[in-house]
């Protein structure tokens, strides 16, 4: 399942378009809001939920090769970091659930596609 394919099924919002959210592979999901722990956990295909907002995200999303990061419950994504994610390649979404919400529904999408 690509990112676009998620984000439609869920209703979730692409909030930096890439190019690349047909091509983009979702292999799992991951939760976790302490970027030096997502940094080591993250597998290369994981849908990253948290509710940071800041630049270094957009390095952590990078450096782990996440599908993208899903920031739950519609908080606001700062400009700055979408203008980064852009430049980088890292595909945003906003979800207006609970990032446990995010983590089900995305778990229950990808097991449905199998």
């Amino acid at each position: 399942m690509t990112v676009k394919e998620l984000s439609e099924k869920l209703g979730y919002k692409i909030i930096t378009e890439t190019g690349d959210s047909t091509k983009t592979e979702i292999t799992g999901v991951y939760a976790c809001d302490l970027l030096s722990h997502a940094m080591a956990k993250i597998n290369t295909g994981d849908v990253w939920v948290t509710v940071h907002t800041n630049l270094n995200v957009v390095a952590v999303a990078s450096l782990t090769e996440a599908s993208c990061v899903v920031i739950p419950e519609n908080i606001q994504i700062e400009e700055q970091t979408i203008e980064r994610a852009e430049k980088k390649g890292v595909i945003f979404l906003s979800a207006p659930v609970s990032a446990a919400r995010v983590c089900y529904d995305v778990l229950s999408v990808l097991r449905e596609a199998k």
